[in-house]
Formats: structure tokens, C-alpha cells, sequence
């Protein structure tokens, strides 16, 4: 017999004791009664009966022909119905599930999207998309910072707090940290659109907005160095430089006193500590302690 014919009869409890043996065998079998158990223990609300219908309904009664009653109809229609309902929800829940990938402090790690571009997320960032709907909606969700190699052909928009981008076959940057958001295009061109306006970015191009200032200049570097485990800075306020040197060593730092607000160009290395700090405590006049329990204080030198 044909297996949706058996479905059909399982659900109106016609199946004959050799065909109830068929249907036991079906790979679907267990899936469609645990939703028949479910849907056992449906309640439909209690609703309040209108006068006026009631009297309508009386007249329609009076003139209606008599028909055979089925007795199993009216209960497994409802399971039918909770099944149709059921199903729709389950295959809407896993149809619209986001992938979600989130690095952690001190981590960095590579993804390939559903296009085979690729995405190289920085520390402590986030990146959110729909596998399963990626030829009709190419929107990538970001918190935090991640290096794009688009396919060649290949298009999205990147969504952040601050402002979206769109891409059409380029490498680009994306960071969008508190208070700052940056886009350095390496190949191609991108699109970025923030609530202030829309800039075009071409190969060369960098795009800086902070606490919602913009700024745009040009760049030389061919790929992000913190790929290649080195930050680097211009002209970027110090405490977010600081907030990055905590994210790449899961360390905390004390800047009390120090002016966080004063702008800093320069660098650090994300595979030695001492390194990185003097890095960035010699061009600013400071000393630093490294303390237990992954903490670092700023002192002002004397």
C-alpha cells in the first residue's frame, strides 16, 4: 500500500491489523505518534455561547437533512489538524535556526560561509546567519570584529549596532566594538550605511566612526594584522586599546588616574604579555605591574 494512503488510514483508525504491522515499520512511525500523543493533550478553550447564534443556529437545524455521523471523525480530525499545526512548527523552528558561532577572550577562530566565503572572527566577537535560507536572505550578523574573504560573485550584508555593510566579492574588515565602528576595505568594494549616511568604500579605503564621528583615510596594509596576531592602532582612543589587549590575553587592567580618553597610534603582539604592555605604556609616559589573577595595573610614571 502506499505509505501517505497509510498515513491517511493510520490517522483515521481504519488499519487492519497486517496493515498497523506496515505502518509500525515506517521510519516516520515513532514521529507521527509522539505528535498524535501530544496533540491527545490539546484543551480548546471554553467559550461563552451567544443567544442570537444559538437561535440561528436552531433554525439552520430544523432545515438540515440527515447525514451519517462518524464517530472517529470529529476527535482525529482535531489530531489531524494538531499534526498539520505541529508539523509547521517544527519545520518553521528548524528552518529559521541561526547558526550562531562566538569566540571567547584570547580566541580567534576561521569559519566558511554557505557561499564558501570565508569569515575570521577576532576575540570576544560574534557572527549570527541562516544556513538554510542563505540563497534568499545573505544577511550576517556581527558583534565584535571578523576579516571577510567573499567569494568571487558572491554578495551579503553584514549587520551591526552601529551600521550594515554590503559586499560584492572583496576582502574587507569590520569592527564595531562600544562606542566604534571601522571598515577597511582590502579588494573590491563595499557599501557602508550608518545612520548618518552611506559611504563607498574601495580597495585602499578605510571608514571610522567614533561616538558618532566619522572619519575616512586611506591605508596601505594588505590584510588586517590581527590575523597574523598583532594589533595595530591610529589615532584610536586609548581605552579601547586597552579593551583589546584584554580581550586577545583574558587579562583585567586597572587604568585608574590615566586619561582613557587620549588617542593612541601604535601596536602590540598578541603572543607575549610583557611585550604588548610595554607597547603600549612607553609611548604614553606610563609603567605597568603585572599582578596575580591575570590582572595588570597602569601607573603614571613618576
Amino acid at each position: 500500500m502506499d505509505k501517505n494512503k497509510l498515513i491517511q488510514k493510520w490517522l483515521a483508525d481504519e488499519l487492519t491489523e497486517e496493515e498497523n504491522n506496515v505502518f509500525a515499520t515506517l521510519d516516520e512511525a515513532p514521529f507521527y505518534t509522539k505528535i498524535i500523543e501530544d496533540a491527545t493533550v490539546f484543551k480548546a478553550s471554553n467559550f461563552s455561547k451567544m443567544p442570537d447564534f444559538e437561535t440561528f443556529k436552531a433554525r439552520i437545524e430544523e432545515d438540515k437533512t440527515p447525514v451519517k455521523k462518524l464517530q472517529w471523525f470529529t476527535p482525529m480530525l482535531k489530531i489531524a489538524s494538531a499534526v498539520v499545526i505541529l508539523f509547521g512548527v517544527y519545520y518553521s523552528f528548524f528552518n529559521t535556526t541561526l547558526t550562531d558561532i562566538e569566540t571567547s577572550v584570547a580566541q580567534k577562530t576561521t569559519i566558511e560561509l554557505p557561499d564558501s566565503s570565508r569569515v575570521v572572527l577576532n576575540a570576544s566577537s560574534e557572527v549570527k546567519y541562516n544556513a538554510n535560507e542563505w540563497d534568499d536572505k545573505r544577511e550576517i550578523e556581527l558583534n565584535g570584529e571578523a576579516f571577510f574573504d567573499v567569494a568571487k560573485g558572491s554578495k551579503f550584508d553584514v549587520i551591526t549596532p552601529s551600521g550594515t555593510v554590503s559586499v560584492l566579492g572583496t576582502e574587507f574588515n569590520v569592527k564595531q566594538r562600544a562606542g566604534i565602528f571601522e571598515v577597511t576595505c582590502y579588494e573590491g568594494t563595499v557599501r557602508v550605511v550608518t545612520e548618518t549616511g552611506t559611504e563607498i568604500l574601495k580597495v585602499g579605503d578605510k571608514f571610522l566612526e567614533i561616538n558618532k564621528t566619522i572619519e575616512t583615510s586611506k591605508h596601505t596594509v594588505p590584510s588586517p594584522q590581527w590575523v597574523d596576531n598583532m594589533s595595530q592602532f591610529e589615532r584610536i582612543p586609548v581605552y579601547e586599546v586597552l579593551a583589546e589587549l584584554e580581550r586577545q590575553y583574558a587579562v583585567q587592567i586597572s587604568a585608574q588616574d590615566i586619561d582613557t580618553e587620549q588617542l593612541f597610534t601604535g601596536g602590540f603582539v598578541h603572543n607575549n604579555l610583557e611585550d604588548a604592555l610595554m607597547a603600549i605604556a612607553e609611548p604614553l609616559g606610563l609603567t605597568y605591574e603585572i599582578l596575580k589573577q591575570n590582572k595588570v595595573r597602569l601607573l603614571i610614571s613618576e
